[in-house]
């Protein structure tokens, strides 16, 4: 695991008076105890180095810790006081349903009062100031909804479990008004990034909150609720290992049982048709696909950005996989999508940024991938997109790459031939 360790000393004597404050897993969102607040210099800036320090309360004897607040209902961000001397932790507020609100600043440490941004599932993100003494509530800021064609787009966080037992989340959207009953089951798009862990409890921990305003930009696969689709936008894909077993050991199988869970839970909740499920991701969330459209028979199709299909060219590690190639050449070959392009029978679209200069990413890594495919007779198409890094910017890359996966997965999704 990684750890992150706070500690107090004295300058004048680092070592002889240094303490341990806190100690955080990476990847043990529950028990993450927040950041410290600092106050903002007269640069703008924050934290150490002459661009801030840290903001105390109670005449010195205290600071504040704010923090994302994971929890099993989700997100809850909150504000704590910490006592200096005895390391006590008290809670001063949280953020209550049917409110996402994050702690943005405390601008007044004697009378408590912050600055807060809030949002619903129907208000966009707004500025507040929040007097903790009186439990006052102003608005600072009166944003508009910037996507009203969102407004009846139903958003739910849905719990399931894998067959091991891991508890999973996905965000899921559905059309503006569906109708279970009238309408039936949807053709659908899985979008995913798989993550490592180290703990089944750790990979289990819920992310996000069912109380946020959902927020679109163009590249978002959220666009095709508009457009009949049901969506399951990041879904959890974790890839579980132990003390004694690194998580990649069993990659595929995990990702395997990530995706069944999924697609189970969408078609028991009635929302999807099995046959018509649709799969993409970015980066590493594009390798996921194409393993998962070389190693099962899932998908109707397939949606890769700007992936890594042959692991030989990433020979000194990737992700979180700290092994090199020639530690666990066997891994990096089973990993790899490259290396199973004969398996591949549903069709999947490749997308690439020419400039990308993510090393993990360079444009080879598709091209050479969809020479494979095309010479074991797969339906592929690679789209390349001139000038582009890992991400896509410019409005016509944009556009274009959006209208490329819509018209591939109303092809073989939402039109599939039976």
């Amino acid at each position: 695991d990684r750890v992150s360790v706070t500690s107090s000393f004295n300058p004048a004597d680092p070592e002889g008076t240094r303490k341990q404050i806190m100690e955080v897993k990476s990847d043990d969102r529950y028990n993450n105890p927040g950041r410290f607040l600092t106050t903002r210099s007269s640069g703008g800036g924050r934290g150490f180095g002459g661009s801030g320090t840290l903001l105390f309360g109670d005449k010195g004897k205290s600071l504040f810790l704010t923090g994302t607040g994971a929890s099993d209902e989700g997100d809850r961000p909150f504000i704590d006081r910490y006592d200096i001397k005895t390391g006590k932790i008290t809670r001063l507020w949280r953020s209550e349903a049917p409110y996402y609100e994050s702690v943005s600043d405390m601008i007044d440490p004697v009378d408590m009062v912050l600055i807060t941004n809030r949002q619903s599932q129907v208000d966009p993100s707004n500025y507040y100031i929040r007097n903790l003494k009186n439990n006052k509530l102003t608005a600072i800021t009166d944003f508009k909804n910037p996507y009203p064609q969102f407004d009846n787009v139903k958003k739910e966080v849905v719990k399931y479990q894998r067959k091991d037992g891991i508890d999973l989340t996905f965000e899921l959207y559905l059309p503006e008004g569906y109708d279970k009953e009238k309408d039936g089951a949807l053709p659908t798009i899985l979008w995913a990034y798989p993550r490592e862990f180290q703990s089944a409890d750790a990979a289990g921990q819920v992310s996000g909150s069912p109380y946020t305003f959902t927020r679109v930009n163009a590249s978002s696969i959220l666009l095709f609720v508009t457009q009949g689709y049901a969506v399951l936008n990041n879904a959890a894909f974790p890839i579980v290992g132990t003390d004694d077993i690194e998580p990649n050991d069993s990659f595929i199988e995990q990702l395997i049982m990530d995706a069944e869970a999924a697609i189970d839970k969408a078609v028991e909740m009635g929302v999807t048709d099995r046959n018509r499920v649709g799969v993409g991701g970015h980066s590493y969330g594009a390798f996921m696909t194409a393993n998962l459209l070389a190693h099962t028979r899932l998908f109707a199709a397939g949606a890769a950005e700007s992936g890594a299909y042959n692991r030989t060219l990433t020979p000194f590690g990737f992700q979180n996989e700290r092994r090199t190639y020639w530690e666990a050449p066997e891994l990096y070959y089973d990993m790899s999508p490259f290396m199973h392009a004969d398996s591949v029978k549903d069709p999947i679209l490749l997308i690439h940024g020419l400039a990308d200069n993510n090393s993990g990413t360079f444009p080879i890594q598709s091209e050479r991938y969809f020479a494979a495919l095309k010479g074991h007779g797969a339906v592929v198409r690679l789209v390349e997109l001139p000038l582009e890094s890992h991400g896509y910017a410019a409005r016509e890359s944009v556009l274009h790459k959006q209208w490329e996966i819509l018209m591939w997965f109303d092809k073989y999704v939402k039109n599939r031939e039976k």
